[in-house]
């Protein structure tokens, strides 16, 4: 599984299917209003078609491919590590260098073009991601499943606030109770105006609303960072372990995929058909976004991936393209996101929430099909991808592969 540039096929094929899997889960936060990325009650009038979508990215697709993401940064961060020890470089260093540098371009990302930038905070997951690589496979797992716990107390904690603040008596709890509302509820169109009116008008107005309005990273990193942290340490147990190299036994593999799949599926399933009987009620949204399918996404995260090794065919077409777009996984990510703003922001066509749910996921293939076009001549002409010559440029001083 290794191929002749001494690049791991494994991981850049999954990481290629996670960059076009991804924009299943993105397309609402580029087409819609923010509240509709995780209620499709949030905005327009939501048909069968649109609820349709809704369920279907809910039970396959909601957080296991940002889990698969993360999972494979953990991997990708252990493995540079050991080969920059292994070169007689210092590992820590390069490591922090190579987060200073995503940090810098997810900041431009998340200001200049898209607020669902994830980079900014893998960046800081990253750094603190450092102190665990020399644990043993055991330890490694252990701490994801701390860590995994933490963000369900979180959430939990997150969930009763808004329990509690549900009777609205007093100003507080009504500050409280809309301020849920806005991230995953139905607050309204006259809330929902300001950003409709930002992401339609010109490029300036939408980055003066992102400024206004993007989170603090930091916030960020100590509400979600112990979920993102624990698919990390997973990716690196799953490195030590051979299970991301393809050195276990097909069987092996197998079982994995099936005994994940049959605990993930029908959870997630069961969160959203609840939800749906709410009629997607604010409440019913946050407690399986916040803290219902913590456990379950990170188990249907380990089962893709083990799906996804099961069917790599070293030297076949699909998954040496797939593997191609996953190499430039980084500038494919960027790319989607000018693409996909050009499309609905008003520096390009302007269609920003006059789609509805079900439509704008038409955009999803001829968006794999560019990635899967264009990524392997790319690389058989340059050898990496524009953006991942640039982190190497700004980390190591030289582009050169290593």
């Amino acid at each position: 599984m290794t191929t002749d540039r001494g690049r791991l096929l494994t991981l850049d094929a999954l990481r290629g299917v996670a960059v076009m899997a991804i924009l299943i889960a993105n397309m609402p936060g580029f087409a819609l209003p923010d509240p509709a990325y995780s209620n499709p009650a949030a905005w327009g009038d939501a048909g069968p078609g649109d609820i349709a979508v809704w369920l279907l990215t809910e039970i396959f697709v909601n957080g296991r491919m940002r889990g698969l993401f993360s999972l494979l940064f953990g991997a990708s961060t252990l493995l540079i590590l050991q080969r920059a020890d292994q070169a007689g470089l210092n590992g820590a260093s390069l490591h922090l260098r190579r987060m200073g540098v995503l940090f810098v371009l997810g900041m431009i990302h998340r200001t200049f073009i898209w607020t669902g930038d994830i980079l900014v905070h893998y960046a800081l997951v990253g750094v603190v991601a450092l102190a665990f690589v020399g644990l043993s496979v055991r330890r490694l797992c252990i701490a994801a499943l701390l860590m995994a716990g933490l963000s369900m107390l979180l959430g939990w904690l997150d969930c009763a606030s808004l329990l509690a603040a549900s009777a609205r008596d007093t100003p507080q709890a009504v500050a409280l109770w809309n301020a849920y509302q806005v991230a995953f509820g139905t607050p309204g169109a006259a809330a929902l105006a300001p950003e409709i009116a930002a992401m339609r008008g010109p490029w300036s107005a939408a980055t003066a609303f992102r400024l206004d309005n993007n989170g603090d990273p930091l916030f960020d990193l100590m509400t979600i960072g112990p979920d993102t942290l624990s698919a990390m340490l997973i990716g690196m147990a799953a490195l030590k372990s051979g299970f991301l190299t393809g050195a276990w036994p097909r069987a092996r593999y197998r079982r994995w995929t099936i005994g994940a799949m049959a605990l993930s599926l029908p959870a997630y399933a069961a969160m959203a058909i609840v939800t749906m009987a709410s009629g997607f009620d604010v409440r019913a949204v946050s407690l399986a976004e916040l803290f219902l399918n913590v456990p379950f996404r990170l188990i249907g995260t380990v089962g893709y991936a083990a799906l996804i090794l099961l069917l790599l065919r070293p030297g076949g077409w699909w998954t040496t393209r797939i593997a191609a777009a996953g190499r430039m996984a980084f500038t494919n990510y960027i790319a989607t996101s000018l693409v996909m703003t050009f499309i609905f922001y008003g520096h390009g066509l302007g269609q920003f929430a006059r789609w509805d749910r079900a439509a704008i996921y038409l955009l999803v293939p001829p968006m794999w099909g560019l990635m899967l076009l264009w990524s392997k001549p790319w690389l058989d002409r340059f050898g990496q991808g524009p953006l991942e010559k640039l982190w190497r440029l700004a980390t190591r001083g030289h582009p050169k592969n290593s």
